[in-house]
């Protein structure tokens, strides 16, 4: 008979070898993602998420003809939101941002009149902003190792960047002297956008600007509280060597040193800077592994410079932010895109706060209408206040002592000898 080896645990009394091990790999799995929470960035995220699903549900409704979609629609729809529970529930949380009505015994979605204001602002800005939109196109493509990029996996980060939905046709086709789109196989899932020109004006990072704004050396900055004495020793270590910019080739660089470690932390960076919220999903940026020269397990690689990128679990969605373009829930520079977005955070909460408002009040009725609420008593303020008007009524205007010129006399008979 085998015999059981157990090993004292401070936490959990005796345990088995077995349970040790077991339990020691988990913690060890979990400290992996052990990243320090910061409760303005962790804000930033919760109001985004709102936001992001809204707007989801604004394109679908957009797309839909006359632009009204069925709630039973939406419900479809919800499970690829990430959402649960009843669609109907949701859309009435916001009156400000979805219309939604009774027809035929079915639930209707469309627009508000200031959800459509907002939609048709949006549209013009994205109209300004095509240059903008092609310009980071170009960029990624140039960061890219062969120059160019799947489609298919670009549609994953698309919004983040900012790019419209349509940007296929809409962009792309406008600048033949910079972009092409390529398919070998015949497959859909196999196009690709390729650069067929070089910018070189355009190949220069957030990091290499910055620096040639302040006069200074290339160099990332650190975001951490001096009390980290650790964290800001190593990151002091990694930004001691020069600064490599993401759009220079890999050759001479070796997997696994400093000098590609340097560049990935540049490539990361620099492809934040593009987004409009400057964050991305961890899990869509390893969709360009190959294309970008990423490492396998780019949360861990990540974890390493918590001064330079702030990585959340929030919604069981891994998600990196730069930590230096926030000042604490807020961007420091904001796309035009995104204050447009702002814009309709501000609607979506205007309506939350009507909707939690009105329920506010029905719960209150109901619960008055069972007796569990008491009337307050009248204040006596209200007995002075019949007291005056039965004064009124009997002597007109009140005069005598009420009246100040009248008090002043009265107190100067009262005090003064002399006095007639």
């Amino acid at each position: 008979m085998a015999t059981q080896i157990y090993v004292k645990s401070q936490r959990n009394g005796y345990l088995s070898l077995w349970d040790a091990m077991f339990s020691l790999r988990i913690r060890r799995r979990f400290s992996l993602w052990s990243m320090k929470k910061d409760p303005d960035l962790e804000a930033a995220l919760h109001r985004n998420r709102r936001w992001i699903v809204n707007n989801q549900i604004k394109n679908i409704v957009m797309r839909c003809p006359n632009q009204v979609a069925s709630v039973k629609y939406l419900q479809k729809k919800f499970k690829t939101l990430d959402l649960q529970g009843k669609a109907l529930n949701w859309l009435k949380k916001y009156p400000c941002c979805f219309e939604v009505y009774l027809e035929n015994d079915e639930y209707y979605c469309g627009l508000t009149k200031r959800m459509m204001f907002l939609t048709e602002e949006e549209e013009s800005v994205k109209d300004m902003q095509e240059p903008i939109y092609a310009e980071r196109l170009t960029k990624l493509l140039m960061m890219s190792r062969d120059r160019r990029l799947n489609v298919m996996k670009l549609n994953e980060l698309r919004r983040n960047f900012g790019f419209p939905d349509d940007y296929l046709l809409r962009i792309v086709p406008k600048y033949p002297q910079i972009f092409r789109v390529v398919n070998h196989t015949g497959r859909r899932s196999s196009m690709e956008i390729e650069l067929t020109a070089w910018k070189p004006d355009l190949a220069v990072s957030a990091i290499e600007r910055k620096a040639m704004k302040d006069g200074r050396e290339p160099g990332f900055p650190c975001s951490l509280p001096p009390t980290w004495v650790k964290s800001w020793e190593r990151f002091e270590d990694f930004n001691s060597t020069p600064y490599i910019s993401p759009y220079l080739g890999l050759n001479g660089l070796v997997e696994g040193s400093k000098e590609m470690d340097k560049r990935t932390v540049g490539v990361v960076h620099e492809l934040l800077s593009l987004t409009l919220w400057k964050k991305a999903s961890i899990f869509k940026l390893g969709h360009f592994r190959r294309e970008l020269c990423l490492p396998e397990k780019l949360n861990v690689f990540l974890l390493k410079h918590p001064g330079i990128f702030y990585v959340s679990n929030r919604y069981q969605t891994y998600t990196v932010l730069l930590r230096e373009a926030y000042n604490g829930s807020e961007l420091i520079e904001k796309d035009p895109l995104v204050v447009v977005k702002e814009k309709f955070g501000e609607l979506m909460q205007e309506g939350l706060h009507e909707y939690n408002r009105r329920h506010y009040l029905l719960n209150l009725e109901k619960k008055r209408n069972k007796g569990m609420i008491m009337p307050k008593p009248e204040k006596r303020r209200n007995q002075s206040d019949e007291t005056s008007e039965q004064d009124k009524e009997g002597g007109g205007d009140l005069g005598g002592i009420f009246d100040p010129e009248e008090r002043k006399r009265f107190y100067k008979v009262l005090f003064d000898d002399n006095a007639p």
